[in-house]
């Protein structure tokens, strides 16, 4: 089973990144990731991300086990250049291109689990903004109609009470 997982447009040159791809390249996931965490360069964290995002991937779409993966192939291809002007002497102008990087990783097994598809999610049918409306007007109209028992049960208990009170405390003055 392999699993795929692409970063784009990372803006560090594809030349160095290729620096850090050479390093983890044929690894079990677990030693590239220690590697990544510990290097020193630019475009470790992102290609450590990127590791971490297809890792997750096999372990929850496919339910392949982390310590079964290794990196069968990165790649690393020039992406879109920034073309941006510094000034020099006699007023000439130099262009300066800020380059990019498209970064490919593949995960493979080490041992086959004989898994070939992903899980299969259920997805529930979408709601209708009608019906929402409808079943929130409906407990509102409940809601309402239980104020009202509680208010009316409220009245006629103090109500009960106070006429308890006058029979009882009626005390004639002088």
């Amino acid at each position: 089973m392999e699993v795929k997982a692409s970063l784009k447009h990372l803006r560090v040159a594809p030349r160095k990144t290729r620096l850090v791809a050479g390093l983890v390249r044929g690894l079990n996931v677990n030693k590239a990731a220690n590697q990544l965490k510990f290097l020193n360069k630019k475009s470790a964290k992102p290609i450590l991300k990127l590791l971490e995002s297809a890792i997750a991937s096999a372990v929850n779409n496919y339910d392949l086990d982390r310590n079964n993966l290794t990196i069968k192939e990165i790649k690393v291809d020039e992406g879109r250049v920034l073309k941006r002007w510094l000034p020099r002497a006699h007023g000439r102008a130099t262009v300066l291109r800020k380059k990019m990087s498209h970064v490919a990783i593949i995960l493979s097994e080490i041992v086959d689990s004989g898994k070939k598809e992903a899980k299969k999610v259920k997805v529930e049918a979408p709601v209708k903004l009608d019906d929402v409306s409808k079943e929130a007007k409906k407990t509102k109209k409940e809601e309402k109609s239980e104020k009202d028992i509680e208010k009316t049960a409220k009245t006629d208990i103090k109500s009960s009470n106070q006429s308890f009170a006058n029979k009882v405390f009626r005390r004639k003055a002088g």
